[in-house]
């Protein structure tokens, strides 16, 4: 998560609530919740179009 934050300059609790308002993708991998770079790509060209 730390990750997908940085790269949208985003705060972690701002990655979570994307990710409970389905708006951005994830996978679990175990215990962990991983986000693919092609979701925060996704998420981006959304935002583009929407605006």
């Amino acid at each position: 998560m730390p990750e997908a934050a940085a790269a949208l300059r985003v705060s972690r609790t701002t990655i979570y609530e994307l990710l409970d308002a389905r708006a951005l993708e994830s996978v679990h991998i175990g215990r962990a919740r991983r986000i693919p770079t092609e979701a925060l790509l996704a998420y981006v060209d959304s935002l583009r179009t929407n605006a």
